[in-house]
């Protein structure tokens, strides 16, 4: 028998829009935007179930009840990806890359994936505890309930640590909430952008450049050209005179 370990107490460590089931078991199911009848999931044998919609706060909290439970070793992302969010390649991108020295998820390609709640403890702690399995785009009870029990048959036992609690300020989920995240967020996405935006400007510097330099090579061929073709003809008029 797989070895197991305590849970955090309360466990989940988070409230949020998910249903528990045996805190033994070694799978989580993530449904991304998909409101899904989290029922058969449990039955099978998930410990959690439930959407997450934002690619901050939404996998912060995600991670929190995870890494708060070390018998957790599996994360099924399914479900629809929520557009402009696109949460679950964030969860995948989080797990395998972690976050760049401005909190951004690295690889993640939604509107602002910016982990400003999860210490480089409890990210290094995800990335170690948890396996992603990737079926997103999936809605169908049948192959999830598959995947689940898949995982439940490959359980490695819990990871040997201690489960790890971490503080999600109540106010940034009301921000989220009414759709707006803290200014450093904010700030990081715009310097993103302003850099993408330099290396644009300077690409078109330089094609311009490219463009311009083919342009000028073309009107000197021709006015070399027609100077070649001014002179033969010259000397052809001369020759003829004679």
């Amino acid at each position: 028998m797989a070895n197991k370990k305590p849970t955090s107490d309360p466990w989940p460590w988070l409230t949020g829009e998910y249903v528990v089931g045996n805190p033994e078991s070694p799978v989580a199911v993530v449904t991304c935007g998909s409101h899904l009848n989290n029922a058969p999931f449990i039955d099978a044998g998930s410990a959690l179930a439930g959407p997450c919609k934002t690619e901050n706060i939404g996998i912060e909290k995600m991670v929190a009840n995870i890494i708060s439970n070390p018998n957790i070793r599996f994360l099924i992302i399914t479900g629809m990806e929520v557009k402009g969010h696109i949460t679950g390649q964030a969860i995948e991108a989080f797990a395998a890359n972690g976050i760049d020295q401005e909190g951004r998820i690295v690889g993640a390609t939604g509107a602002i994936p910016f982990i400003q709640n999860l210490t480089p403890e409890a990210i290094e702690r995800f990335k170690q505890q948890i396996t992603t399995i990737n079926i997103i785009d999936t809605e169908d009870t049948g192959t999830i309930v598959s995947k689940i029990k898949e995982c439940v048959s490959k359980d490695p036992g819990a990871l040997d640590v201690e489960p790890m609690a971490v503080e999600i300020s109540e106010g940034e989920a009301e921000e989220e909430a009414h759709g707006l995240r803290p200014m450093a967020g904010e700030i990081a996405n715009i310097r993103a952008r302003m850099r993408q935006i330099d290396a644009a400007v300077m690409n078109m510097g330089i094609q311009n450049k490219y463009s311009a330099g083919i342009y000028a090579g073309k009107i000197e061929g021709i006015a070399a050209g027609l100077t070649i073709v001014l002179v033969l003809f010259g000397l052809i008029l001369s020759i003829g005179g004679m």
